[in-house]
């Protein structure tokens, strides 16, 4: 009983918090457009996030690995809670900007932190079940989130909305602080952290990941083909208008499916852990994942391309279950806060040029051919990655 309790808290927070998420997102496009209406500041939105969590980045995993990420996890949701609940009475776009800055590096030590709690606190023959109820939930969140936004804002107004938002990552902050507490015991001594400190957690991180070349590997050809999918990501609702010319409502349903067939991978994830390997769940939901996203750019009927946005959220959710489990069972606990920050700065560095290269090719070439050519090589990359895992599972602690 008290492992179910346990692990209903865990999902239960990270569920709210990520319907939260999605709340915060619809509610904040509608704001800044209200007090705007200018296209431009709110795709200011968009690059005000990324800036910070890069800037955050370099200082946020040194400060995780030695401070307890439970509670780390407790002060982020208050934070983000007390911005959220503050923005509707901003008047003036850039105090806005500047409240989705320090939101967003409150929610820079959430995840780190969330992968470490999960990993002290799930045992390894729990992980992989867990994992994907947590995806169902996530994708869960991505439909329920939006939809409850608007029914909010249909009634009220955005402001309501924001408070709502803001109630969700104050229950998620109850719920993690009503976990036990977790042993510490690879966290480093606490010291004052200054530019000398964050240069040597990166040389630390390089200098394991250096002396591991085939998990280097996995991660440089994991992150790539990713990569890819989060640059055609940029580019679907330009696909679905200009070459399958598709109105602002049946764009909105073809969003909507993907979500579906998300929900309906991770319920299939969760049912199947038990005849299916991580190595699987990894590389066969990756490949079937960017294989959807060829398919849906190759597509030249609605048809087709609602089919493949189907699969590509049910095979998603096979391979974020695996990834998840894999990095859980892979990286050193008392590592984990700047690993997975190092991480999160070259992806996010990494998404930048890949989305902007896709965007500047567009103006160049047809949008349906480069989006076909960057799916094929993520395709390849995510085969590849397949068939390396097989053979180096003991490499990986997948057994």
């Amino acid at each position: 009983m008290k492992m179910f309790r346990k692990y209903g808290l865990i999902l239960g927070g990270l569920g709210f918090s990520n319907l939260g998420n999605w709340i915060y997102l619809i509610a904040l496009n509608l704001l800044v457009w209200h007090l705007t209406h200018s296209p431009a500041a709110v795709a200011g939105i968009y690059i005000v996030g990324p800036v910070a969590r890069i800037f955050s980045n370099f200082f946020v995993g040194s400060l995780i690995d030695r401070y307890d990420k439970k509670w780390l996890m407790v002060y982020s949701d208050i934070i983000r809670g007390i911005i959220v609940g503050i923005m509707p009475f901003s008047s003036t776009i850039w105090v806005i900007y500047g409240l989705i800055f320090l939101a967003n590096i409150a929610s820079s030590f959430f995840g780190p932190s969330s992968t470490y709690v999960i990993t002290k606190l799930v045992k390894d023959e729990d992980k992989l079940r867990f994992n994907a109820l947590n995806s169902t939930l996530s994708y869960g969140s991505f439909m329920i989130g939006p939809a409850l936004a608007g029914g909010i804002i249909a009634i009220s107004n955005t402001g309501v909305a924001m408070w709502v938002n803001a109630l969700t990552f104050f229950v998620c902050a109850w719920a993690i602080a009503s976990l036990p507490n977790i042993e510490n015991e690879e966290t480093d001594n606490l010291r004052r952290l200054t530019f000398s400190v964050i240069r040597e957690d990166f040389s630390q991180v390089w200098d394991y990941i250096r002396k591991k070349p085939k998990l280097l590997t996995f991660f440089v050809v994991y992150i790539t083909a990713l990569m890819f999918a989060f640059a055609l990501d940029s580019q679907e609702m330009t696909f679905l208008k200009d070459v399958l010319h598709t109105t602002d409502t049946t764009y909105g349903i073809v969003v909507s499916v993907a979500g579906i067939g998300a929900i309906l991978g991770g319920l299939c994830a969760t049912a199947l852990v038990k005849k299916l390997s991580v190595q699987t769940y990894i590389g066969a939901g990756f490949s079937l994942t960017m294989l959807s996203y060829l398919i849906f750019y190759a597509s030249n009927v609605l048809w087709l391309a609602i089919i493949s946005f189907i699969a590509l959220g049910f095979c998603m959710a096979f391979s974020n279950t695996g990834y998840a489990t894999m990095y859980q069972k892979t990286i050193p606990p008392g590592l984990m806060g700047r690993f997975g920050s190092s991480l999160d700065l070259l992806q996010s560095i990494a998404q930048i040029i890949f989305t902007f290269a896709l965007g500047i090719l567009a103006k160049w070439f047809p949008l349906q051919m480069l989006a076909v050519i960057f799916s094929s090589f993520g395709l390849i990359l995510a085969v590849y990655l397949y068939f390396y895992l097989v053979p180096h599972t003991k490499q990986f602690a997948l057994k």
